[in-house]
């Protein structure tokens, strides 16, 4: 298990990005993937965000996928939130973001 590449993509001065980089760090850790490291990766403009499928800062990719994506929302240089049981947060819930990293890494075991 180790062949899970996870990207952060922020917007530049993203202030959910240190916050969102600390549940995706544990969640890792809490799945058995603490050897892997994530990039951080600021989206620049419009045409890269369409190019990457950004919806928002800040996302995650796991294996160039966003586990987050709903099929309504477009690609876009802005705030992303998440609702989860708790609410509304600029930052990834950490359970389903564990449950998707946990698929990933299933799927790349040999």
């Amino acid at each position: 298990m180790g062949g899970v590449e996870v990207q952060l993509l922020v917007v530049e001065d993203c202030p959910n990005e240190a916050p969102a980089a600390v549940v995706l760090r544990r969640a890792l850790d809490e799945v058995g993937l603490s050897t892997v490291r994530f990039t951080i990766r600021v989206v620049t403009g419009q045409t890269e965000a369409e190019q990457l499928g950004f919806l928002g800062s800040p996302s995650v990719l796991i294996d160039g996928q966003d586990p987050f994506a709903e099929p309504h929302h477009r690609p876009a240089m802005a705030c992303r939130l998440y609702r989860d049981d708790a609410g509304v947060s600029g930052v990834p819930p950490i359970r389903p973001l564990r449950q998707a990293l946990k698929r990933a890494a299933d799927a790349t075991a040999p």
